[in-house]
């Protein structure tokens, strides 16, 4: 592979060895990524002014040389890793979820696994209170950002941008991020509009005032401010920590990603046009998935990836002994679900029990 092919990824950059790659770039996601694919896979069949307009909504993010060459190794076996990131961000159009504070932090992020072959994943929720040590990186402006004991996951990204977080989730892991996707408030609202809404199951009340979700027991067609009232609600669920809003966030993805490979976009050009015109501004990529070709590339390696082949996990953690309002990862524990991500293996059930859950399991279904 030459070095001007590799410059295009986060993968690629730096040394280790490669992955394997299919003749057009493959492209991460998980969850949204699942629902993005569809969309894309569908669109590429369509007009080149479709590619014109989808690709002007791109707006990507160069992080490769921020990254720099100290970074896990590749490992040959045809797997895929990708960092997602739901944004905080209380600036344009989300400035309708909080006041904007001139920052944001990654308020999900999630490390999404897709195995050899693409017919499976496995998705591990990185508590945004997870205590790391974060290490020294380079900000979006090219100054250094010091390395920080006992620093809150989310707080890479706010201080140091894509390429901190991407450092962050590799150095607690010891994988190699492919690939780096980050959502905003509003283009998640907008997508799930569009999608028509998302068909979940509640077994208790959630009534919230701070995400303004109120719903009964039963089933619910959410639409998109509902579904992201959902996917932030945390203190009126389980012990009211993020471990409980994760429970909530995952059981929801898994209803967005059928909801997806459910709709009839392929009897509606205008149907299908108005969902990838919508999923590709929804998204901030990482340079090397900055095109319509891209992205379709990427979903088309994903497409039989449904909702019952992927594995939902946290972190296993617990609560800090010095500050119950933030966790820890349990070591052991967290080492077997990296070791077996790095090795392409399913995650073990062992390595997530008796670790912290937010006492909110099953609410959604």
């Amino acid at each position: 592979m030459s070095e001007q092919t590799k410059s295009g990824r986060i993968g690629g950059a730096g040394g280790g060895r490669r992955r394997k790659a299919s003749s057009r770039r493959r492209r991460g996601t998980t969850i949204l990524l699942s629902a993005l694919a569809t969309a894309l896979v569908l669109g590429g069949a369509g007009a080149g002014y479709v590619y014109l307009k989808l690709d002007g909504n791109i707006k990507a993010v160069d992080i490769n040389a921020r990254l720099g060459t100290d970074r896990p190794r590749n490992v040959d076996d045809g797997s895929l890793d990708i960092l997602v990131l739901g944004s905080d961000s209380r600036s344009g159009d989300n400035g309708a979820y909080g006041k904007d504070e001139g920052g944001a932090r990654s308020d999900t992020a999630m490390v999404v696994h897709v195995y050899e072959g693409h017919k499976k994943a496995s998705v591990v929720s990185i508590p945004r209170d997870t205590l790391v040590d974060r290490p020294a990186c380079t900000d979006d402006r090219g100054g250094a950002v010091p390395a920080e004991h006992r620093a809150m996951f989310n707080t890479a990204y706010e201080v140091g941008g894509p390429a901190c977080a991407v450092k962050t989730a590799e150095a607690m892991s010891g994988i190699r991020m492919d690939h780096y996707i980050e959502v905003d408030f509003t283009g998640f609202r907008k997508l799930i509009d569009e999608l028509g809404g998302v068909e979940i199951t509640t077994t208790r009340p959630i009534k919230d005032a701070k995400s303004h979700l109120d719903l009964a027991p039963g089933t619910h067609t959410l639409d998109g401010e509902q579904s992201l009232g959902l996917v932030r609600t945390r203190k009126s669920v389980g012990d009211g920590s993020d471990l409980g809003r994760i429970q909530l966030q995952q059981a929801f993805m898994k209803a967005f990603i059928e909801q997806v490979r459910s709709v009839g976009v392929l009897t509606s050009p205008k149907k299908l046009l108005d969902l990838a015109d919508t999923a590709t501004k929804a998204i901030t990529p990482d340079s090397g998935l900055n095109s319509v070709q891209e992205l379709v590339a990427f979903a088309k390696g994903l497409s039989g990836i449904g909702a019952g082949n992927v594995h939902m996990v946290t972190l296993p953690v617990e609560y800090d002994p010095r500050d119950p309002n933030r966790v820890v990862p349990l070591e052991a524990q967290s080492q077997q679900v990296w070791t077996a991500l790095r090795k392409d293996l399913p995650i073990p059930a062992s390595a997530t029990k008796d670790a912290a859950t937010g006492q909110a399991d099953g609410i959604v279904k």
